[in-house]
This record gives C-alpha cells, structure tokens and sequence, in this order.
C-alpha cells in the first residue's frame, strides 16, 4: 500500500495525524487567525476573506471535528500497522466521499452499505482480518458478531466519545426506569446503534421530528390509541413496547448530529405534556430533564451558521457528503435567508453560470443555471460540514474564483 504522508492538526488539546493532503493553505491560515483572536471560542461571527471583487464570508466553525480527526487518524494507523492484512470497514468511516474514496483506494474494504445492506458475507470475514468501526459507533448485534469471529474490535474502534456520551446518558435513563425518546433518524448508522444500546437497558422509541413527536403527546393526552402509536413508529421502538406503560416515565437523548433547536423543541413538547397530565409538582417522577447531548462541534457549526443569518450575500455554498446529517441540517438554516448550494466538491461548479447541487427534501441532484450572476461584486457565504476536509473547501473556493476568472491571491485580506 502507498505511504501516508502526516500534518499535525491541533483540535481541544489533542492532536491528531492525518493524511497531508487533508491540509489547506487558504482555510489553515483563517482557522489559525481565528485561535489565536478567539482562543476560548466565544466569538461566533464569521470571517471575511477578499480576492479582488469577491468576498467569502466564512463560517467560525466548520470541518473536521474531534471524533473525524480521531477516526481517521486510527484508520490511517490500521493501513500502516498492518500492510499485509485485508483491513475492513463496517461501514463508511464518516459521511464524506472524498475521505471514504481515499480509503478504498488503499485496499480498505466496505462490510455494509450506509443502508446496513451486506456488501461483504460475515463468512468472509476471519479472525485474522482487521476491521475498523468507524465514527458512528455500532450496534451490540454487529459487536457480538465480531466477538464471535474472535475479531479484535478494540484496537481499531474509532466511535466518537459523544456519541458514547449519548450511550452513557441512555444507561443512566435505564437505571432509573425511564423510557428513552431517541431523537434521531432511524436508518442512520449512528441511530441504530444507539437503538441497540438504550434498548438493552430501557424501552425505547425513535421519534424523527415534531410531528411525530405529537403522535406520543397525543397518546399521553389520551388522544389517540396505542394500537395507532404502535403502528405510526412501526420498526422504531423496542421488543415488547408497551405505550400504557412505558410513556409514563420518559427522558429525551438525540442523534449528536441533529438540529439543537429541534431537539430542544421536542423535549419542550414532551415536557409540557407530561406537566398537562401530572402537574408541575408530579413533573420529576415522569420526565427526565436530561441535558442536550449533541456534541460540541454540532452545537459550534450551528451557533456559527446563525451567525451567518444576520450576514448579507448573494448566496451560500455549503461543502460536504450528501448523506451528512450535520452537514445537510447546515443547508437546512442558510436555506431560509439564502439561495443555498450543497455540493460534495468543487466538481459539481461546471461555470459561473452552472452548478449541480443535492435537494435536501427531493434527495436528488439540481442543476442550476444561474449560480453567479454578472455583477460588480460577489459575496458568497461557505461553511462545512463536521466530516468534510478543509482542502474541500478550499478547492472550492479556487474553483469558484477561476470560473469567475479571478486569481487566487494567497495574502488575500482576512478580517
């Protein structure tokens, strides 16, 4: 296998390896201005960087986070440590193309599909294999399989610490007879498995939005049947669920990569109903007032991207995996004061008068004809998401200014 070349990336207080094509010159230089301006990161307001007539409006917060940056330095370690074994992984390492492109081509194999479709037949699969789980953690069933094999599922174990933070939270809810509310979406990787895990200590039930947390609302107020709650959550709530008894105690922990507001809103919701039924005084023995578990970089990303609301531009660009949770929640809030573009790279700006972008409510691709209209100036908001390179986001940016046919001025002006 080719050797990997390494730059030290500094991120709360650890650091970390990682392949040095990840680098960026442009993105480093704002990243390593901002540290040294905000080193307590209190200050959420964007950055401007200006080439010639075209100002980018970059996010405080964007791109690898803690948990990526250890995942791939473990995955990385994996393909170097050991150069004569077949190196799987249970699923993609993070929802990024170009990080998961690249492992490929260095021999690393895909178990399943982010579907949790087979690619690879268990029976392949030996003891004498190495098999890296990667940021989203992985269900008690897929573990129990490894274990099985007598396949070493420690060393190369790369689950995010706030996702097993989120774990932690469920076991605790467990403990003290509550029912877990798992707001997530139920066919993603990192969702199913901390179904695996609440499940084994609690009741459990995954709720995707507002909407259907009010269906559980509703069949607390007496509103509507169990039989009807069981069937609307079909496939997305625990071995022998039964509504009578198991949402009479309930307490709320979350996908780490969802919406805040909306988790808080949801908690908000189940909250009220259970102050409607029970009263105030009642409120504690029937819901857990948990803490929000999303992790720091979620929290951090969408704080910044607020803070790109109050911005004024012409348009956003939002850099990252079309099957990011984060990344696409991202597109979700500039979506609502921008024209927004989700792109996974710098590929899909075919000219300044064209680019293919992901819908996040078709889940398919749109070509847009008109991207950056005849003007005097340009300003152009770019974040992204939590698993995406900065070197994505800088390709971008030089694509952007070559199809304008500007320059790229490497001491352009950052304030």
């Amino acid at each position: 296998m080719p050797s990997v070349l390494f730059a030290i990336f500094d991120i709360t207080m650890k650091k970390f390896q990682i392949p040095e094509y990840y680098k960026s010159p442009i993105i480093s230089s704002v990243k390593n201005q901002r540290r040294l301006d905000d080193p307590r990161k209190k200050d959420f307001s964007p950055s401007s960087l200006v080439f010639d007539n075209v100002e980018f409006i970059i996010s405080r917060h964007f791109g690898f986070c803690y948990g990526v940056e250890n995942a791939i330095e473990k995955s990385y370690e994996a393909i170097q440590d050991n150069p004569d074994k077949t190196i799987y992984l249970l699923s993609q390492m993070i929802h990024n193309p170009e990080v998961n492109n690249d492992l490929m081509s260095q021999g690393v194999r895909f178990i399943q599909d982010t579907e949790g479709n087979q690619l690879i037949p268990w029976e392949v699969i030996t003891s004498d294999d190495i098999v890296i789980i990667p940021a989203f953690g992985t269900t008690l069933e897929t573990s129990a399989i490894l274990e099985q094999k007598g396949i070493d599922a420690t060393t190369y174990n790369t689950t995010c610490p706030f996702v097993e933070k989120v774990w932690n939270r469920s076991i605790k809810l467990g403990e003290t007879d509550y029912t877990i509310i798992i707001h997530g979406k139920h066919n993603h990787e990192e969702t199913k498995a901390t179904f695996s895990h609440s499940q084994k200590n609690a009741p459990s039930i995954i709720v995707r939005d507002l909407s259907e947390t009010k269906v559980i609302t509703d069949f607390i107020l007496g509103k509507v049947s169990s039989e009807l709650l069981l069937k609307h959550f079909e496939g997305r709530y625990s071995k022998n669920f039964n509504p009578e008894q198991d949402l009479s105690r309930i307490g709320v922990v979350n996908q780490t990569t969802m919406l805040a507001s909306e988790t808080q809103e949801i908690a908000d919701v189940l909250k009220s109903a259970m102050i409607e039924k029970y009263g105030d005084v009642q409120l504690k023995s029937h819901f857990a007032d948990t803490r929000d578990t999303l992790c720091y970089a979620t929290n951090d990303n969408q704080s910044a991207t607020l803070e790109l609301l109050k911005s004024e531009a012409d348009l956003a660009i939002v850099v990252g995996g079309y099957n990011s949770s984060n990344t696409s929640h991202l597109v979700e809030l500039l979506e609502t004061k921008f024209p927004t573009f989700f792109i996974k790279n710098s590929s899909e700006i075919a000219s300044k008068d064209s680019i293919y972008s992901f819908n996040i409510h078709t889940k398919s691709i749109d070509h847009h004809k008109k991207f950056l209209v005849e003007q005097k100036k340009h300003k152009i908001i770019i974040t992204s998401g939590a698993s995406c390179p900065d070197s994505a986001v800088d390709k971008v940016m030089q694509k952007v200014l070559e199809v304008l046919g500007k320059s790229i001025n490497q001491n352009a002006l950052i304030s």
